[in-house]
């Protein structure tokens, strides 16, 4: 027997609610493994081929436009997440994740695909563009999506553990992404250029697929599909979801930036120590590597203390140690100390943002209503990401402007951090809220 729920048909045999909660647990990691891996070999391209592949002749001017290329898709983010906000609260998280996993695994196969200047010229990198795109607006549902289904399936208790294993999924497809480069880094620089850098964009069929049947197995959760059935899910979730609870969502605007260290230590962080500083691409791609594997292993530790003590202090400890640590990092790495960029990167990655990034998945989700639960964080969180995207640009021209110096990614990241913790502590404890009290009652 089997039952239709939209984009694909759901079989009775995955009905059974036993296994769901470890079900949306896996989907999400897999799925969160490929989002991440499609953006973090655009953002590794980004860094080191793509200004001499769709930019040429441009020296510095062409690093720029890579970069700004990279913050794009942050742009389509936030209307990403009113989609899948909208489809998802309307007719289920479930149906949202197989989409949101189309579109990022079609698009970024499609970017090994494209051309290069000197063949097309400028339709190469309008090209490149709409691709980018259409990667924002699918990552800006994926995790909004699949925290919501997650959290909806867990046990009361382990909330944060199991909506973590969505953002180990991203450490994964980091992890992944980085060592494909590593690999396509190593060849001669003529067949880097003209067929190196695709690779690891066409390897990305073969994570899509398993995600797809993966996800195929997961059913919607009761706390939906009850409102489902009632008839009483929201109609416009955005518009109730700014009637009933606006400043949440400007809460959650703020507390995203949180993100910006991801962003400004491993991919800012690639651009100047090999462009300006001039280390080997390699070497700061294993201490990446190394960051990105400790962290599979703090992450679920960091989650489950959320689950013990409270959301808030794990997250506001780990956004002030972060806002401390980069410091570390970013002198390291304009002083060529490679042994304390290793270290940088484990203080920055796996001890301050991994307490940060592994809570703040269930924690944005627990502050809404079900009826429109992932709309408010999708809304609110790739608003917050705008200003993620765009940090290697801002911070590009800032240090351009001061000599090439590496204290405004310091002093950037720390900015966003500290203005993360204050919006942090100034929302509501959610750790203990039954499922079906979190949000505004109605």
């Amino acid at each position: 027997m089997s039952t239709k729920t939209g984009l694909f048909t759901q079989t009775a045999s995955v009905r059974a609610p036993g296994n769901q909660s470890k079900r949306s647990s896996l989907a999400g990691f897999i799925g969160s493994a490929l989002e991440y891996y499609d953006m973090y070999i655009y953002a590794s391209a980004s860094a080191l081929v793509f200004s001499r592949v769709f930019f040429p002749d441009m020296g510095a001017t062409g690093l720029l436009y890579s970069l700004g290329l990279y913050g794009v898709a942050y742009l389509a983010r936030p209307l990403g997440g009113f989609l899948a906000g909208h489809l998802g609260d309307r007719f289920g998280r479930r149906n949202v994740m197989i989409l949101t996993l189309l579109v990022m695994g079609v698009s970024t196969f499609l970017i090994g695909c494209l051309p290069s200047y000197d063949s097309v010229g400028v339709l190469a990198p309008t090209m490149l563009i709409v691709l980018r795109l259409c990667q924002g607006l699918s990552v800006g549902g994926e995790l909004s999506g699949a925290s919501s289904l997650t959290l909806e399936h867990a046990p009361a208790d382990r909330r944060a553990l199991y909506t973590s294993w969505a953002i180990n999924g991203i450490w994964v497809g980091y992890i992944l992404a980085t060592l494909a480069f590593i690999g396509v880094a190593a060849l001669p620089e003529e067949q880097l250029l003209a067929w190196g850098w695709r690779v690891p964009f066409w390897l990305s069929a073969a994570i899509l697929i398993v995600g797809l049947i993966i996800r195929r197995t997961v059913r919607d959760t009761e706390a939906f599909t009850t409102e489902k059935e009632l008839g009483t899910t929201a109609k416009v979730p955005l518009a109730e979801v700014l009637r009933t609870q606006p400043w949440d969502v400007v809460r959650v605007i703020f507390a995203a930036f949180l993100v910006v260290i991801s962003t400004t230590v491993p991919v800012y962080g690639l651009t100047y120590a090999t462009n300006i500083v001039h280390i080997p691409a390699s070497t700061m791609l294993w201490a990446v590597i190394v960051g990105y594997v400790i962290a599979l292993v703090t992450q679920p530790l960091l989650a489950h203390l959320s689950d013990r003590i409270g959301r808030k202090p794990v997250l506001i400890g780990g956004n002030l140690f972060g806002a401390a640590a980069v410091w570390l990092f970013f002198w390291a790495v304009g002083a060529a100390n490679i042994p304390m960029i290793f270290v940088g990167v484990i203080l920055c990655i796996a001890v301050g943002f991994a307490a940060t990034n592994s809570v703040y998945p269930a924690f944005f989700s627990e502050m809404f209503n079900v009826r429109y639960r992932v709309t408010g964080m999708a809304v609110g969180l790739q608003l917050g990401l705008v200003l993620t995207g765009f940090s290697p640009v801002i911070i590009q021209a800032i240090s351009s402007a001061n000599g090439d110096a590496w204290w405004p990614a310091a002093a950037y990241t720390t900015v966003a951090c500290v203005l993360s913790a204050i919006a942090v502590a100034t929302a509501r404890e959610t750790y203990k809220t039954p499922l079906d009290e979190l949000g505004v009652k109605r």
